[in-house]
């Protein structure tokens, strides 16, 4: 007899999330960080753990509620950590062998992120500055602070969806020996300082950045950046990087004398592909190390169970020969190894999975962090990285209750040509039970983006429909990454057109080949750009019975004003602008079609969602009211765009609720 459940909503409250796998000098000791709900405030925490590698023993390392992003000292004697306290988040410093930690940065809005100096004896730090601030001094609570205070906007750039509206601030470094503790600033001025990293010997820093042009205040206009260097005293700075690029991710080579640079040059607008170039130390001309090979050098995988957690790489080996890199394909995100000297590149690490972190040891075996579709992710360690068949030894075992308790549904992928010749990639989840004859009702997902990709790794919110009777159908259709530079761009300009069809013929062929669907009871759902879809559908089809749309677009002409990203995105995804392609804009806007909509339809949308702000909803459900139809809009209090992979547990719980619920109701 079998006594395993079904998935459920509040599942969610018993998962526990690991990653930042950081593994000492030494090799034999590993610390990474483990991450829960709670009731409290944003509702998780997360504290560091130690494992060692020999005698996989792991234990609990630090006792704070929000502990994360360990480095350990060049030397392996200490490890700093990002502890957050009272609402600020400050550099913490810990013994190797444990004891008590203490703090060791007092900078007034916190640390984001932090790197050690290559001789171990300071830290670079990141930290927000006030920029017309005339002193450092705390006055938040002053007493002309507590009165209501007008918000003066001077920017384009206003606002963003994870800081809301813009304060004032920018992002720069800062230097802190660790003898005397104090810290010293490094850049300044209207910018904000990205990705930014030590050369080997000390001598110098690097950093992305969008300096603004010369007479400019902001650099709000540029989706291009920089590579800069200089001085560890901020001295000394020169721009390395020739123009046109928008750079993502860099870090030196063992020897200094070139940096590995993620980077998209562009050609295809925000549809390039982000691909590895190599860069000499003193800066000139960049080398791709990936053109012949038609892939994502980026982790694009959509899931609902991270959000904002930052992929490892590139990295390059320990002898400096290779770098290794995350790619993006057919489902998967997979390590590679590239060449340093342009030979050739090749994948390292199985498909099918998710990996989303790692670390080379000293040796080079590989930690890596891992999801596939049956569990969140968990720690391997891979002895053999360049043999994709060798097994590899599981180092956690983070939710035992997923196998132990849990019925969970395993994915069939499938592949079908497109009316006009695109090879299609999906998947398809039966639920527990289905018997031979009888017909189920089938709810097909949309993923967001559009330039991201569904695949292989663990879905909540499938399984929950799965749990509840419904087959589940996800596909990747035109506009997504995975399957190179023609078909992430092929839906640019056509949103509504070939995409559409993609997902129409998908579910025709599925009813072809899955006899257990049943076409009368068909569902959709989709969020950001599958909200759009879903938006989309309804208005041009009755073929489904029931519709659900989260944080979606409905109205290009007012979303070009108030997203955070409106005003380029949409010049960039549709082709115009709200003035001069008033036609363009409304033709592939939703709103337009909402009186064909018969599908009862469900909007779910975060109250401060700035990327696609909640009156997108709004007036589509007025539209919808007006018009007598079934509908029911859902608003989400203080739940920005992140609210199905990052928001409060609470409200991720009641979605999924919502979502199961009106689908059983209308299906």
């Amino acid at each position: 007899m079998n006594s395993l459940r079904g998935m459920t909503s509040e599942d969610l409250f018993q998962i526990t999330w690991v990653n930042d796998p950081t593994p000492s000098p030494q090799g034999r000791q590993l610390v990474y960080v483990s991450r829960k709900t709670n009731d409290v405030r944003d509702g998780y925490s997360s504290h560091l753990r130690l494992l060692d590698l020999v005698s996989h023993q792991d234990r609990p390392f630090t006792s704070g509620e929000k502990d994360h992003s360990p480095a350990w000292s060049p030397d392996g004697s200490q490890l700093a950590f990002l502890r957050e306290q009272d609402g600020k988040t400050q550099v913490w410093l810990i013994a190797s062998d444990g004891g008590e930690a203490r703090i060791v940065s007092h900078l007034k809005h916190g640390v984001s992120s932090m790197l050690w100096s290559p001789d171990g004896q300071a830290l670079l730090v990141k930290s927000s500055v006030d920029e017309q601030a005339e002193d450092d001094k705390d006055t938040e609570d002053s007493a002309e602070n507590k009165l209501p205070q007008e918000h003066i906007v001077d920017r384009i750039r206003m606002k963003s969806d994870q800081g809301g509206l813009w304060n004032g601030r920018r992002n720069h470094l800062f230097y802190i020996p660790l003898e005397r503790g104090e810290a010293t600033q490094v850049t300044s001025g209207h910018y904000d300082v990205g990705e930014y990293a030590w050369s080997p010997d000390g001598t110098s820093i690097a950093w992305i950045t969008q300096m603004p042009e010369e007479g400019e205040d902001h650099n709000d206009y540029s989706l291009t950046n920089h590579v800069y260097r200089a001085k560890p005293d901020g001295t000394a700075l020169e721009q390395l990087t020739p123009e046109g690029y928008s750079f993502y991710r860099l870090t030196y080579a063992p020897d200094g004398q070139s940096i590995a640079l993620l980077a998209s040059d562009r050609s295809y607008h925000n549809a390039t592909l982000i691909k590895l170039y190599s860069l000499p130390h003193t800066g000139g001309e960049l080398e791709c190390l990936n053109s012949d090979w038609d892939v994502q050098c980026s982790h694009s995988l959509v899931g609902d169970m991270r959000s904002h957690l930052t992929p490892t790489g590139p990295i390059f080996s320990r002898d400096g020969s290779s770098i290794l890199c995350l790619v993006t394909i057919e489902g998967s995100v997979r390590i590679a190894k590239f060449a340093r000297d342009g030979g050739e590149s090749r994948y390292i690490l199985p498909a099918e999975k998710e990996f989303y972190q790692f670390a080379e040891l000293a040796d080079g075996q590989i930690v890596a962090a891992v999801a596939d579709v049956w569990s969140p992710g968990d720690l391997f360690l891979y002895p053999q990285p360049d043999d994709i068949e060798a097994q590899p030894v599981q180092l956690t075992h983070s939710n035992p209750q997923l196998t132990e308790q849990i019925q969970l549904s395993s994915p069939e992928t499938f592949w079908f040509d497109s009316s006009d010749g695109l090879r299609l990639q999906g998947w398809i989840m039966k639920p527990q039970g289905v018997v031979d004859g009888v017909k189920i009702p089938t709810i097909l997902e949309i993923h967001g983006g559009p330039h991201m990709m569904y695949g292989f790794t663990f879905m909540h919110e499938f399984q929950i429909l799965a749990a509840q009777g419904y087959a589940v159908m996800y596909l990747n259709p035109r506009g997504g990454l995975g399957y190179g530079q023609q078909f992430v761009n092929a839906c640019r300009g056509d949103y509504g057109g070939g995409d559409y069809r993609d997902l129409m013929e998908a579910v025709d062929y599925a009813l072809g080949q899955y006899d257990f669907i049943d076409e009368t009871r068909l569902g959709v759902t989709g969020g950001s750009y599958g909200g759009f879809m879903t938006n989309w559908i309804v208005g041009h089809t009755d073929r489904f019975k029931a519709a659900v749309t989260q944080r979606s677009i409905s109205n290009w002409l007012s979303f070009y004003g108030v997203s955070d990203i409106g005003y380029f995105f949409t010049e960039d995804q549709i082709g115009g602008n709200a003035w001069d392609d008033t036609e363009k804009l409304w033709k592939h806007s939703p709103l337009a079609y909402v009186g064909n909509v018969t599908t009862p339809l469900l909007i779910l949308h975060g109250e401060q969602d700035l990327r696609c702000p909640i009156e997108q909803a709004e007036q589509l459900y007025i539209a919808l009211k007006r018009r007598r139809q079934t509908t029911r809009l859902i608003r989400f209090p203080g739940a920005n765009h992140e609210l199905s992979r990052g928001g409060h547990p609470h409200l991720r719980v009641r979605r999924l609720e919502h979502i199961a619920g009106w689908f059983n109701e209308h299906l």
